[in-house]
């Protein structure tokens, strides 16, 4: 088994343009790397759902912040003696913050932030502002140099026609602590004629794209009228480019509450897990996986399943009853958590969205031709007892590279999040990096997650 080079076509080949990944992580969320499969394929991993906890975290247009050995939650809730309407943006929403120091039992504090109280005391930080509590996103800003009391940001807001105020849309707030807030002006920093916003719109700064990117719910795709996500940039977080529609809808799918966020491990991969609506199927919901690169202005699905489906609940069958919070993190050495709004909390492997898998039948993949920096192959992989995988370095034309062929490999057996790949005399990768190589895989029983060249 093996691939094959056309010999006519082979110039071409070696002169095709290598992808450069330096150190990064890469993981197979896309087909970002891979350029050939031969008896392999994508696999899309299921979240395993934990016990629930006996306090657990409310997800209503939740974000979760893993700060140091602290988690920190926002969430949205309702001022337990409001009786009105529970229309969008109405005067009995409240953002609230919750605490962990595992993930996975949460403590509300009390703030004295907000005079207004919520079911569980005084965690309230934002109370009788304008829509805002509706769906209140806050981040951690990251850009280098960011002002001492603006080390916290969020967007938050409604469009116009949903209540019936000319000066709404997003509103951009600014924190020191990430619990006292004020906004940054006290006009919409996002405005749009297209119904949007009635979800949680998110942004992040991005160190791939030196910028502050932005992904909202607006309404229109070549399907139809249906909710789905755009994406907008801006350099200040004060204003934004136009946006551009990610299109990430099939026909008859409702997308929204995108969940975009670099993920933590590499963040030059952007992770989404969506909320798609299904209105005609008694308006029943659950969960996606998608992901997009840098500038990207469409998103890739590899897969168009449910990634967490509405289960043996018949609780969960219903609108509004499957969201996840924004923000996968870790919550272990070799795992990582999303949190429901069921209270469960859902968990993966480290790297764990989606490996290339093969069979009791020996199968393998190519990658495309890259350049790397670094000494060592680390890969993110797991076998069966019977299983194993053996990786050869070969050039841009699809010759093995003397010292890293596949029979240079031992065969590797077992479960890692981070496996050195090592070959026969133990030879340094110095040698080869900043040159065009393929990587080809050749294993059985075999997941591989994800691949990094590391220094040392």
């Amino acid at each position: 088994m093996g691939f094959v080079v056309d010999v006519e076509n082979k110039t071409q080949v070696n002169f095709m343009k290598s992808v450069e990944i330096g150190n990064r992580l890469e993981l197979f969320v896309d087909r970002f790397l891979v350029d050939a499969m031969e008896n392999v394929s994508f696999r899309l991993h299921e979240p395993v759902a934990q016990p629930l906890p006996a306090s657990p975290l409310p997800i209503s247009y939740t974000t979760v912040l893993k700060e140091g050995e602290t988690y920190r939650a926002y969430y949205r809730d309702y001022h337990p003696e409001y009786d009105g309407e529970y229309e969008d943006g109405n005067e009995g929403e409240i953002t609230c913050y919750a605490q962990s120091a595992d993930g996975h039992e949460w403590m509300f504090p009390d703030l004295g932030v907000c005079d207004v109280k919520s079911k569980r005391g005084g965690n309230v930080i934002l109370a009788d502002v304008l829509a805002c509590a509706h769906n209140f996103s806050p981040i951690r800003d990251h850009k280098p140099g960011v002002a001492p009391d603006a080390q916290y940001k969020a967007l938050a807001g409604l469009h116009p026609s949903a209540v019936k105020k000319p000066e709404c849309g997003l509103y951009a707030f600014q924190s020191q602590d990430g619990i006292h807030w004020t906004k940054m002006r006290d006009k919409p920093v996002i405005t749009s004629e297209r119904f949007a916003f009635d979800s949680q719109n998110v942004s992040f700064w991005s160190e791939a794209e030196g910028c502050y990117v932005s992904y909202y719910r607006t309404w229109q795709t070549p399907h139809g009228n249906l909710r789905t996500i755009s994406r907008a940039t801006s350099d200040d977080y004060l204003h934004w480019s136009e946006p551009t529609a990610m299109n990430p809808n099939l026909p008859g799918e409702h997308i929204y509450t995108s969940q975009t966020h670099p993920y933590f491990r590499a963040p030059h991969i952007y992770i989404a897990t969506p909320t798609r609506f299904m209105p005609d199927r008694g308006e029943s919901t659950d969960i996606l996986f998608m992901a997009a690169r840098p500038g990207a202005t469409a998103f890739e699905r590899l897969f168009t399943e449910a990634f967490i489906r509405p289960g043996l609940d018949p609780n969960r069958w219903g609108n509004r009853s499957n969201y996840v919070n924004r923000y996968v993190v870790p919550t272990g050495p070799a795992e990582m958590s999303i949190w429901h709004s069921s209270g469960i909390r859902y968990t993966l492997r480290t790297d764990g969205f989606i490996s290339v898998r093969a069979g009791a039948e020996q199968g393998e993949f190519l990658t495309k031709p890259l350049t790397f920096t670094g000494e060592t192959l680390v890969v993110n992989y797991s076998t069966s007892a019977a299983g194993g995988l053996r990786v050869e370095l070969q050039d841009v034309g699809g010759e093995a590279i003397p010292g890293f062929r596949l029979d240079d490999c031992p065969v590797i057996v077992g479960d890692a999040i981070e496996h050195t790949v090592t070959w026969k005399d133990n030879p340094s990768l110095a040698g080869r990096a900043g040159k065009p190589v393929r990587l080809r895989f050749v294993m059985n029983e075999c997941d591989v997650y994800s691949l990094q060249f590391r220094h040392g």
